[in-house]
């Protein structure tokens, strides 16, 4: 089987069901930023430092390729295939892993640059571009039904990633860059 296929030469490509969008329709969007998004937590996963986090991490990935193909559903579709499911105990898991993190940390009392080290500043990174899928999807769910779950756990993810960023600077030994008014 060939990767390439040819057929989004002309800037269209198919949901799940079949039908063709163009590759600038907002659901597009919303999953080529899940997948971006993806990628940086694999990123993450791989640091040395991160070594503690890696399997929850890896899970996360797991969980943002779900959505990707829930998000890649034609909606209203009927499909004889059955996708996985975002549900509330994924954003309960994230919500112990933050909690559980932030009791290893100093309490925050200013804001914070991003950056301070190169790892860190890549885990902003993926902070960054998991706020700009979670717009995405919150703008197609205003014109199409999106499970709020998902919204809930994109927010919660990014969440954490702000969380193991703090992490790996203490971790790093390195500094965080307080914001200066």
């Amino acid at each position: 089987m060939k990767i390439y296929t040819k057929t989004g030469d002309n800037g269209s490509t198919s949901l799940i069901g079949g039908k063709k969008v163009s590759k600038g329709h907002l659901r597009i969007e919303a999953y080529g930023s899940i997948d971006e998004l993806n990628s940086y937590i694999g990123l993450l996963a791989a640091y040395t430092i991160n070594e503690k986090h890696a399997a929850f991490l890896t899970r996360q990935q797991h969980k943002l390729f779900n959505i990707g193909s829930i998000l890649a559903l034609e909606e209203g579709v009927d499909i004889k295939i059955s996708l996985p499911e975002i549900q509330e105990q994924d954003v309960v898991l994230i919500e112990n892993e933050i909690d559980t993190l932030t009791e290893l940390l100093t309490p925050l009392k200013n804001f914070i640059l991003p950056g301070g080290h190169r790892e860190v500043a890549f885990c902003h990174i993926a902070r960054c571009v998991c706020r700009r899928a979670e717009r995405e999807v919150v703008r197609l769910n205003e014109n199409m039904h999106i499970n709020e779950i998902i919204i809930h756990y994109l927010n919660r993810l990014s969440d954490y990633l702000f969380v193991l960023a703090r992490m790996m600077t203490k971790n790093l030994g390195s500094h965080e860059i307080l914001w200066e008014k």
